[in-house]
């Protein structure tokens, strides 16, 4: 067996629903160091016609990223071998037959798709497309979103549909690829074959050629555009490479979890809950529990449901320090942490806490329509929120193993919630499972990692790369 190439810097972009980032890293077979190069905001805008993302914004924010991660450095300023790009999921930019962006990419959060999933289902019976996609249920769907934008006639003069990793590779690199692990989100591709679903396409009145040739995570996209180049400092040997374009797949990767007993979390602005599996699971018991088969990387799938995270918590504090000082949100975890168990719950994933907003008011009249004490203080409604998040991640544990099979032993929570210790702690009680928590980069880290083995820098598959996570990373265990 030929020995891993030497230790080598790699870039990952990760662009979340609720921040961005740069990370630089540098990696070799006992070696995972990284270097946030660059942090930056991410908040859809209130257009006349909907909600969007700033998606020129956000490019800008990764060359800037770029530039700042080519001019620094893990190891005095080493040359980046490659870029990594990985994003949210179910978004997309429409392009033009000339390559141009056709106006700013609507977000999920946006309400065009009410009503589009019963008229799609009418064609397409939901047993039917969950057998051929595996998907859950959301309203915004990408297949959702398509058929509205059909119906507004917004694909008239679009030639491609590209999902928000891949419209910044396309603009990083001129050319175009679907990576598969995103485009399993859509409801658009087969979960057997793994290619896009004609009968889907069809069946929703989409046009085949919209959607762009398929890739996999390891597989180089190209080398960036001149014009990348020159504003970056990137070098002339740098490469762009696919990683697990949906951020929970690279989150998944970069769980240190060892051996078949674990399930995950990977809590930021969503929260994904599931566990990994070599099978879809296809049941219409599985599609009843609004289970979702994702890809992973490697071809695993990610048997996951999605929970709403830490979108509640973010919009209670943005409406507070709308209102008045910033809300300081350490001082209302230790608070939040003096309360007794038995509290008020709310189901995180009732849609009426879906759109940006006033998220006390609708927490608060949750617990009234349900007949349950309203918080009477912020720290009261912080711990409503992390006590209803704790309780929907154990809810979906314990289906996940009851749906595949799969028992649990342990739980890794990855991502921005592993910082929040009430959060890790409440979700132990809860599970009755001991949580490890950790690494909060765990996205980064697994784009990281597949570029890394892409290019000869590591050696093995998902498990040598979670073994180098575990030897370089902090994790914290939580006790039920």
């Amino acid at each position: 067996m030929s020995r891993p190439s030497p230790e080598r810097s790699y870039a990952a972009v990760d662009l979340g629903a609720a921040s961005g980032r740069v990370i630089l890293g540098r990696v070799g077979p006992s070696r995972l160091e990284l270097v946030e190069a660059h942090r930056f905001p991410n908040q859809p805008v209130a257009e006349p016609d909907g909600l969007h993302w700033d998606l020129p914004r956000l490019y800008r924010e990764v060359l800037d990223g770029l530039a700042a991660a080519a001019g620094g450095g893990v190891a005095g300023g080493a040359e980046i071998a490659s870029v990594g790009v990985d994003a949210w999921g179910v978004d997309y930019g429409l392009l033009d037959a000339s390559g141009a962006l056709l106006g700013n990419p609507f977000s999920y959060r946006d309400g065009r798709t009410a009503g589009v999933a019963d008229r799609v289902h009418a064609a397409l019976p939901r047993e039917e497309l969950y057998r051929r996609t595996g998907v859950q249920f959301l309203p915004f769907n990408t297949l959702y979103q398509l058929v509205a934008d059909a119906e507004a006639r917004r694909l008239d003069a679009a030639r491609t549909a590209l999902l928000i990793p891949d419209l910044v590779g396309y603009w990083l690199t001129g050319s175009a690829a679907a990576e598969v692990t995103n485009a399993s989100t859509t409801g658009l591709l087969d979960a057997e074959s793994r290619c896009w679903s004609e009968p889907v396409l069809d069946a929703a009145g989409l046009p085949k050629g919209l959607l762009p040739p398929l890739c996999q995570a390891g597989e180089v996209i190209g080398p960036p555009r001149v014009e990348v180049v020159a504003e970056t400092g990137l070098g002339p040997r740098a490469v762009v490479t696919a990683v697990g374009s949906h951020d929970t797949a690279s989150a998944v990767a970069g769980v240190p979890s060892e051996g078949d007993g674990a399930a995950y979390v990977s809590c930021g602005t969503w929260a994904l809950v599931g566990v990994e599996l070599e099978q879809p699971v296809l049941t219409p018991e599985s599609r009843l529990a609004n289970f979702t088969n994702e890809v992973g990387v490697d071809g695993h799938v990610r048997y996951l449901r999605n929970v709403m995270g830490l979108w509640l918590l973010q919009e209670s504090i943005r409406d507070w320090s709308r209102s008045g000082p910033p809300a300081d949100l350490p001082s209302l975890l230790a608070a939040a942490g003096t309360f007794g168990p038995g509290g008020p719950l709310v189901d995180p994933d009732d849609p009426i806490f879906l759109a940006p907003g006033d998220m006390p008011a609708r927490i608060a009249a949750a617990c009234e329509r349900s007949g349950q004490p309203v918080p009477a203080t912020r720290a009261g409604l912080v711990r409503c929120i992390l006590d209803s998040l704790a309780s929907a991640f154990a809810r979906t544990v314990r289906d996940a193993e009851r749906l595949s099979g799969r028992k649990v032993e342990v739980l890794h929570l990855v991502g921005g919630g592993a910082r929040n210790v009430l959060l890790c702690e409440l979700t132990a009680a809860a599970c009755g499972l001991p949580v490890l928590a950790g690494p909060v980069e765990a996205t980064a880290i697994g784009n990281l990692l597949v570029q890394a083995r892409a290019h000869g820098s590591i050696r093995g598959d998902l498990d040598t790369m979670r073994a180098l996570v575990r030897a370089t990373q902090p994790i914290h265990r939580h006790n039920p």
